[in-house]
Order: C-alpha cells, then structure tokens, then sequence
C-alpha cells in the first residue's frame, strides 16, 4: 500500500470511529513504524484535516456538517457498492433525487450514515414492492451528501470519480451542483 492509499485509510477510520486511535494501532494496522504514522498525520494536517492528538490516540474532529450535491449513475447492482464508498470516507448519504422532465424534482430522505444502514435500505427493497427512484431516469440520479469537511467530500468526489459513477449535466438541468465539475463522464 503507498502512502496516498495508507493515508486515505487513515482518515476513513478516523472518521468513522469516535473514539481515539493509537499510532501503534495504526503502525500495526498497515505494517509501518509509529514514525511513518506521524508523518502520515502531519501530511493530512497540512492537507487541512483536523486531526487531533490525544493521550489516547489520534482524533478527527467533528465540525460542522458541510452538504455537497453529487449526480450520479450506476446499475442497480453497484449501489451497494456506490453507498459504501460514501460513508466509508466519512459521509452521509441525506437523500436520493431526480430530475424528471415532467414530473420536475422527485426526493426521498435517506440519512444513510453506516454500512448497517445500508443493508437494512437494501434488505428493505429486496422486500418491499418498489424500486430505486433512479430507474425513473435511466440510472441518473442526484445525492446530496453531507460530511464534517470539504476535504472529505473532495475525496468522495475523486472515489466517485475513479469508479465512474460521477455523471455530466444535461441542458434541462437546472444547476451545475458539483464544486469541480469533471468533463471525463459524458452520458
């Protein structure tokens, strides 16, 4: 694992637990020096990560919740797949829309914070009568995400980005909601 890949795992854990960990279990964790975990921490520090030391460990701290909206599309397989990337970075999944030409802005809140989270939304489909509101508009579908930092969602972003669930604005749609629109997936 390099060193990008170990600290983008360093920041899922920390923000995912609220309790404080050790630099010895991080080390241990990834099979490095305690050393190499500090340097990891100074480097997400610098990257504007507030990260704090306790005599307990180290904590990531909680600020306000900060909203970004993503558009997204992916087949009803990955969505598991697409909410775990999510909340893995330290997101939460608030809602689900589309824009429809006809029926304008469909929502539904989903408060999606945890990986439990998702598998009870996904037993409750496989159960219920219905379908995911994306299915509506050919898999293209809107979450607004919410996480304690902009440098969190930026990472979200680039995750959604790298798997290729990170899809263009038509015309019709009426705000371009991404902070960095990336041009690399046309419809």
């Amino acid at each position: 694992m390099n060193g990008k890949a170990r600290r983008d795992k360093i920041i899922q854990m920390l923000s995912k637990n609220r309790e404080p960990i050790s630099g010895k279990e991080l080390a241990k964790l990834f099979d490095v020096s305690r050393q190499v975990i500090v340097q990891d921490i100074a480097l997400l520090r610098a990257q504007e990560f507030k990260i704090t030391s306790t005599n307990q460990g180290y904590i990531l701290l909680e600020e306000e919740k900060i909203s970004r909206v993503f558009k997204v599309i992916h087949s009803d397989t990955e969505v598991e797949e697409e909410l775990n990337l999510i909340v893995d970075y330290g997101g939460r999944v608030d809602d689900v829309f589309v824009y429809h030409k006809i029926y304008g802005t469909v929502r539904a809140d989903l408060n999606i914070a945890s990986r439990n989270d998702i598998k009870e939304f996904l037993e409750d489909l496989k159960t219920g009568s219905s379908t995911l509101l994306k299915n509506i508009t050919s898999d293209y579908h809107y979450h607004t995400v919410s996480a304690p930092s902009e440098k969190l969602l930026d990472l979200i972003q680039e995750r959604l980005q790298e798997k290729g669930f990170l899809a263009k604005l038509k015309d019709y749609e009426p705000i371009n909601f991404w902070k960095n629109e990336t041009e690399e997936n046309d419809e």
